[in-house]
């Protein structure tokens, strides 16, 4: 049987055993279950470093120390990103505004959860570059990695050949090593899916759904839209893939996203996926897709338009056409300023709830089911790593 079709099943298996479960059987879950979950987390997790810093070098090492060629990757995956974070927020706006979630909805002794500052554009600039990149591995902090890993390619592309060869051979078959590897801990998947999700639903049961359902629906129904209308379009036209193979190559990253909420622990399966069942190239992949873990956030920048005319809706406030573009450029410009920032979705929400001026007592409203939101925006955030990647791929081979 597929793997894709194997997590599905362990997927809708678990909700189904956890609505059955529900809240009582919560402690033996999280006592017995919830560990294996968390193990197959850590394996995850355990790989991300050594692919993102192995990979990157081999993509770097590729170009041949090609400056000209790395700046215009760069360029067009950063402007690419920009414009479908933008797109995202607009369709959520679009989405709420037909749904209008929050009307009627009881505010009454709600309190704002404490949110993380977020550093700003220039704290952003001086922290990618690592003093320390050792210990930059040992947090698995992406960015920094990315930077070490582009000067290590650099350099390796600049001494002498017999050095070079040497290096390069290293890294490429290290970097296989981490493929292997990933493939074995893949197959525990189905497991570690079931794992993961059992303790979310027992916690999130019906009744606790219910009253933000409307909530929920629209960030569902928005993600829905820009993997459909969005990805598939940027991945058929782009990049010249048809949608069917675009999401089936996806499918397995997108379901360890769902569970895991974390795009840094799909990213490893994602930069797999997209070389062999894709067949986008290493140069590519292994720049783009690290990059875009760390400031794409389509999920969560369709989430904030979403919550935005949420919070509005709940105490009574019109948003304008100007307080909704406002909430457009903030929220482009924060996917970058929160890069890296762990509980970034909420901050990112202050930020725009900031800028337009809404209660901050509207973060109390979505924090209590934030786990569940964050499922549908992580997803939605590594599949548009992989269409964003399907463009890039292909725009580079014409140069080729």
């Amino acid at each position: 049987m597929n793997l894709s079709v194997q997590i599905l099943i362990a997927l809708v298996l678990s909700v189904a055993v956890g609505l059955g479960v529900g809240p009582e059987g919560l402690p033996f879950i999280n006592k017995w279950i919830a560990p294996i979950g968390t193990i197959f987390i850590n394996f995850i997790k355990m790989m991300i470093v050594p692919v993102v810093f192995c990979s990157l070098i081999v993509g770097v090492t590729s170009l041949g120390g090609d400056s000209k060629k790395l700046g215009r990757i760069s360029a067009k995956t950063i402007g690419l990103y920009l414009v479908t974070t933008a797109v995202a927020i607009i369709l959520g706006f679009a989405v709420a505004g037909i749904i209008q979630p929050g009307q009627g909805l009881d505010i009454a002794g709600k309190v704002a959860p404490k949110v993380k500052e977020a550093p700003t554009f220039m704290q952003v600039l001086v922290n990618m570059v690592p003093t320390n990149p050792i210990d930059s591995m040992a947090k698995a902090q992406i960015l920094p990695i990315i930077i070490f890993a582009l000067f290590v390619g650099v350099g390796i592309t600049q001494v002498a050949e017999k050095q070079s060869k040497l290096l390069m051979d290293f890294f490429d078959a290290a970097a296989e090593v981490c493929y292997k590897i990933i493939a074995i801990v893949m197959k525990f998947a189905p497991i570690g899916v079931f794992a993961l999700l059992l303790p979310v639903v027992c916690k999130n049961g019906p009744k606790v759904l219910l009253p933000l359902l409307s909530v929920i629906m629209c960030v569902a129904i928005g993600c829905a839209l820009q993997c459909i209308l969005v990805y598939s379009t940027l991945a058929s036209v782009g990049g010249g893939i048809s949608p069917l193979k675009f999401f089936r190559g996806m499918s397995e990253a997108m379901a360890l996203a769902f569970t895991t909420c974390s795009s840094a622990a799909a990213l490893p399966v994602n930069m797999k996926n997209c070389q062999e069942k894709l067949g986008l190239s290493r140069e590519v992949t292994s720049f783009v897709l690290p990059l875009g873990c760390t400031i794409n956030m389509d999920g969560t920048a369709l989430y904030m338009g979403v919550c935005t005319l949420f919070v509005a809706n709940a105490f009574g406030v019109n948003l304008t056409s100007s307080d909704m573009m406002m909430v457009i450029f903030t929220g482009t410009l924060a996917s970058i300023g929160t890069a890296g920032v762990p509980g970034a979705g909420l901050i990112m929400l202050a930020m725009v709830l900031q800028a337009v001026q809404l209660p901050m007592e509207g973060l109390a409203l979505v924090a209590g089911i934030d786990r569940v939101l964050d499922m549908f925006r992580t997803t939605v955030n590594i599949t548009g790593d992989g269409a964003v990647c399907c463009v890039v791929d292909k725009s580079e081979r014409k140069h080729q």
